[in-house]
């Protein structure tokens, strides 16, 4: 199952596991406007008022929107998603007020939490985030939830196993570098060294989770 229905290559078939670099994840903020402080306040507010709240995304099949769908599914909410197109345009009108709630990027909106034009109510990871360490995950109120990006480096399938070995050797010495973690972090993200072996595992149990939330809600990506 694909977002996309003329992809002319498999990410599992076609590419080689190498090593992945980093792990991000989104937070949920909302305009100051909206009265919920918490998960549990936004899922009441949404069963009270369906359909009213607004959540904004960076388009269909854009990380804030499978964020976004995967939720709503695990809470049994119903917001209006209102998609644009890229995260800039989305992060505008939040902070306008146009849009009420957004599933956006740490490393685009953490800025405007800390000067109070968007209020944080939880972030995606399944651990709170060091750089915002008092706000709670979605998981703390709803069992489960996950949602996290990775950033990895693959290579063509069938390059030898030496060369992938050794790919995987020196990017893992570049992210142990404390300079290298801290720049990481600066961005919001966490490093995140692997094997050849756990990223290849990593990708086929994203693929299935995926894959799950795109056949049950049909999106396609525009």
């Amino acid at each position: 199952t694909t977002l996309y229905t003329n992809l002319r290559f498999n990410f599992i078939r076609d590419i080689e596991p190498v090593a992945t670099i980093s792990r991000g994840m989104g937070v949920v903020v909302v305009h100051p406007s909206v009265s919920a402080k918490s998960v549990s306040d936004l899922i009441a507010s949404a069963k009270v008022n369906p359909g009213k709240l607004t959540v904004a995304s960076a388009g269909v099949g854009s990380n804030p929107h499978m964020f976004w769908e995967l939720f709503k599914s695990m809470a049994g909410v119903d917001m209006q998603h209102v998609p644009y197109r890229g995260a800039a345009p989305a992060l505008t009108d939040l902070l306008g007020g146009q849009v009420q709630v957004m599933f956006a990027s740490m490393s685009s909106s953490i800025e405007h939490v800390r000067a109070g034009k968007l209020r944080a109510v939880a972030v995606t990871g399944a651990m709170r985030a060091d750089v915002l360490p008092d706000i709670p995950t979605i998981g703390e109120s709803v069992p489960g939830y996950e949602s996290t990006v990775w950033w990895a480096i693959g290579a063509p399938k069938n390059t030898p196993a030496e060369i992938i070995n050794k790919l995987n050797r020196e990017i893992n010495r570049g992210l142990a570098d404390p300079g290298m973690k801290a720049r990481i972090a600066e961005l919001g993200d966490t490093a995140f060294a692997s094997s050849p072996a756990d990223f290849a595992k990593l990708i086929a149990e994203d693929t299935g989770k995926w894959a799950k939330v795109i056949r049950t809600t049909g999106i396609k990506a525009e």
